[in-house]
C-alpha cells in the first residue's frame, strides 16, 4: 500500500509541476497578443524512461517547449520602415552576441542613417548593414530598397533548411541552433507599411487556461486521496488483532 501511494503521489506531482509550465507559457502568450511578430509557444508532454537508481527504472514526465510558426495577420501602419515578410523567411539581424533573425519588422535609423531594430540591432542586407540617407524611401515586393529613386540595397531574408532548428533568444528574436542550416528564402513578398501581428488566439489560449486550471485541481485531489490512505494506514498500525 505505501509504496503503491508514494509512486501515485509521485506521478501527481510531476504531472501538477508540468501543468505549472504549461500555464505559464499560455499567461506569456496571453500577455504577448499585441506584440507585432511574436510566435505563439506551447509545452508538449510525453513520458520518458529514466534510471531512478542502480536497481530499476521508472518513466516520468518530459516536457519540451515548441514554437508556433504559422504566420499572424497583416496590420497596416503606413509607416515606411515597418516590413512584413508573407510567406517563409525572417529578418537577419546582427546583435553583439552574433546574427539573429525575427518576424518583427518595426525598423528605425540610426545616426549613421543604418536601419536598426527597436534595440538598436543592424539590419542586414544582402551586402550588409542598409543605409537609408534619403526622404523617399521605397521597397518591393523581393526586399530591394529605392531611397530618392537610387538603389540602396535588397534585405537579406534567411529560411532554414528544418524549420525546428531556431530556438527563442528573447526580444523578439531567435538564434540558429548548432545542427541548423540557414538557406536564401525564396517563397516570400515583402510589404512594406505594415507589421506582422502576434499569432497567438485569444479564445484558443483562455480556452487552454481554463482546462489546465480544472486539470491541476483534479491533481490536487488525487493527492489528498492518497494522503488520506496514508494517514488511515498509519492510524491503524497496531490496531489489528
Amino acid at each position: 500500500m505505501f509504496i503503491s501511494n508514494k509512486l501515485g503521489l509521485l506521478e501527481s506531482t510531476e504531472t501538477m509541476l508540468a501543468q505549472t509550465q504549461r500555464l505559464n507559457q499560455v499567461t506569456n502568450n496571453l500577455a504577448n497578443i499585441d506584440t507585432s511578430g511574436y510566435k505563439r509557444e506551447d509545452i508538449t508532454f510525453w513520458e520518458m524512461l529514466y534510471t531512478a537508481n542502480d536497481n530499476r527504472q521508472r518513466v516520468g514526465k518530459a516536457l519540451k517547449l515548441v514554437t508556433n510558426q504559422d504566420q499572424g495577420s497583416a496590420e497596416v501602419t503606413g509607416n515606411p520602415l515597418d516590413f512584413m515578410i508573407s510567406g517563409d523567411g525572417f529578418f537577419r539581424i546582427q546583435t553583439p552576441d552574433g546574427i539573429r533573425y525575427s518576424r518583427a519588422g518595426r525598423f528605425t535609423t540610426n545616426s549613421q542613417g543604418q536601419m536598426v531594430t527597436p534595440q538598436g540591432h543592424l539590419v542586414l542586407g544582402e551586402g550588409g548593414p542598409i543605409v537609408i540617407n534619403g526622404d523617399d524611401i521605397s521597397v518591393s515586393q523581393d526586399g530591394t530598397f529605392l531611397v530618392d529613386n537610387q538603389t540602396v540595397g535588397r534585405l537579406a531574408i534567411a529560411a532554414f533548411a528544418d524549420g525546428d532548428s531556431l530556438e527563442k533568444d528573447g526580444t523578439n528574436l531567435f538564434r540558429l541552433s548548432d545542427t541548423g542550416q540557414e538557406i536564401a528564402a525564396a517563397n516570400f513578398q515583402i510589404q512594406q507599411g505594415s507589421l506582422e501581428g502576434s499569432n497567438v488566439n485569444t479564445v484558443s489560449e483562455m480556452a487552454n487556461m481554463l482546462k489546465l486550471h480544472r486539470a491541476y485541481e483534479t491533481q490536487q485531489k488525487v493527492i489528498r486521496t492518497f494522503d488520506e490512505m496514508d494517514s488511515k494506514a498509519i492510524n491503524s498500525v497496531g490496531k489489528l488483532t
